[in-house]
């Protein structure tokens, strides 16, 4: 057993494989009773040692993928922390990880998340943590700070700064990284005043480009709060149970393909809840901000995997089955400018319905995004090292390839738990090789700011191209990057508001 002293009080946790795991340990206050929708507030101290044996509880949140009920409980904000070296001394890089699910679901306790094995190979301290999602961390409410989610991850990174160095780690020397909704929290992390010197190196991996503008967020929580008969202001929803709030965004976004003439692509993808440019909080969206030098001091890791809509298009039931009708509305819907659906038709000649359905949303949601922020960050005076994933899965019958978070077994090193693991089908000396690989990469890049190959820029537009073998070549898909060229990424709005 390791105790361990924080601002709050002593902790102690417990050796795993080789390190000292803490777990569940408060960075805010219960955001319940009279601090619902409110801002973060410190966690209030205790007395003598915590036990940090256990995974705090979720914020409220739909069940998903089959997941098992998570611990009860309010204390939705809390972290945990994965150290080979716990001590004052050791002063080791540390890594932050923003866990994904569309701003909706997650749980930094999930299996694929465990920490142990990225800290262990690549001595870094690892942090996981809690952030509330859905309607209590990003719907817009009459009363309440938006974008509370990212609120709540900057308490994290502020309690990490104030207390991590009792856990082995470097204060000074701090990774944030995510992966599809946790790259987008990274990307606006990036743009965020409030998380201004609170780390200095991001990983991006697979950022979506929503971001929503205020109206429509505005207009999406109100539609919400309808079906609770209500309106979307503090004092009408404080006392109400979160979990008939989950309902509410549910029953919204079973039907939300129907409110597309209002609210546009969002509606399209079902996507309920995203970071909300509000001008304080959030001020611009992160290709804006960057382009215009706000991470310019901050080193950035961005990239994506080859496949991203894959996984969604089999969840939808469309593997194999996408209509050219399919195929023309997806083009209409998401490919860039007027033009876009013959520049696709044009650039992929070869390409069938299933294939073009599944690249513009590939490139809209999550390739392009990524893409543009690592240029961004570029023409804003900073460095940017890109990557893409092209390792084609081989579990599940291998018919996913290189599908979004795939990425996220291979980083942590999970390769036999969790549910992205069934993507692998188990550990194999490939997939081994690919993960040290990827792992090696990420910690280096945590504690020097070189991955180990060349920064990105608009000339040569290296990137590293994981796959078995890897190489360094000029970023792939030139087609793709050229019909996206000239894009920004701008806020979803509210169509006709």
């Amino acid at each position: 057993m390791s105790e361990v002293r924080t601002a709050a009080g002593a902790v102690r946790g417990g050796r795993e494989a080789g390190v000292v795991v803490f777990r569940g340990i408060p960075f805010a206050e219960a955001p319940v009773g009279a601090l619902r929708f409110a801002a973060p507030r410190p966690a209030r101290g205790w007395d003598g040692v915590r036990e940090a044996v256990s995974y705090g509880p979720p914020p409220p949140q739909p069940s998903a993928f089959g997941r098992e009920a998570a611990a009860a409980g309010d204390d939705w904000l809390t972290v945990n922390v994965f150290s080979p070296d716990p001590g004052p001394g050791a002063n080791l890089p540390v890594m932050v990880w923003v866990h994904g699910g569309g701003y909706t679901i997650g749980d930094a306790g999930y299996p694929e998340y465990d920490g142990g094995r990225l800290a262990r190979d690549g001595g870094v301290v690892v942090v996981t943590f809690n952030y509330r999602v859905g309607f209590e961390g990003f719907a817009q409410i009459e009363g309440a700070p938006p974008n509370r989610g990212l609120l709540d991850q900057v308490a994290a990174l502020e309690w990490v700064r104030d207390n991590i160095r009792g856990f082995g780690g470097d204060p000074d020397l701090v990774t944030v990284f995510g992966e599809s909704a946790g790259a987008g929290s990274v990307a606006a992390l990036l743009a965020m005043p409030r998380a201004a010197g609170l780390f200095r190196r991001a990983v991006a991996q697979s950022v979506p480009g929503t971001f929503f503008s205020a109206e429509l967020a505005a207009d999406i929580a109100a539609a919400c709060a309808r079906e609770l008969g209500a309106r979307p202001t503090v004092a009408q929803l404080a006392a109400a149970d979160p979990e008939l709030l989950v309902v509410a965004g549910e029953v919204v976004a079973a039907a939300m393909r129907e409110r597309a003439p209002r609210w546009g692509r969002a509606a399209h993808r079902s996507i309920l809840f995203a970071p909300v440019v509000d001008g304080d909080v959030l001020p611009d969206t992160p290709w804006r901000a960057l382009a215009g030098g706000a991470g310019r001091d901050v080193g950035l890791l961005a990239g994506h995997t080859r496949d991203e809509q894959r996984l969604f298009t089999a969840l939808e039931g469309l593997l194999g089955q996408v209509t050219p009708e399919q195929e023309a509305a997806a083009l209409r819907v998401f490919a860039p400018g007027p033009d876009g659906e013959r520049r696709y038709r044009e650039a992929f000649a070869d390409a069938g319905p299933g294939e073009l359905y599944e690249l513009v949303h590939s490139d809209w949601l999550f390739r392009m995004p990524t893409l543009h922020l690592a240029r961004a960050q570029a023409a804003g005076g900073g460095r940017a090292h890109v990557y893409e994933l092209t390792w084609p899965a081989p579990g599940m019958g291998g018919g996913f390839g290189a599908c979004h978070g795939l990425d996220v077994p291979l980083v942590f090193g999970n390769l036999d738990r969790g549910q992205p693991a069934m993507l692998i089908g188990g550990p194999s000396p490939e997939a081994e090789a690919l993960s040290a690989e990827m792992r090696t990469a990420w910690a280096a890049f945590a504690a020097t700011g070189e991955p180990g190959w060349p920064a990105y820029d608009a000339g040569q537009r290296l990137a590293r191209v994981f796959d078995a073998p890897s190489v360094v070549t000029a970023y792939p898909e030139e087609s793709s990057r050229l019909i996206w060229q000239d894009y920004d990424f701008p806020v979803l709005p509210l169509i006709g508001g």
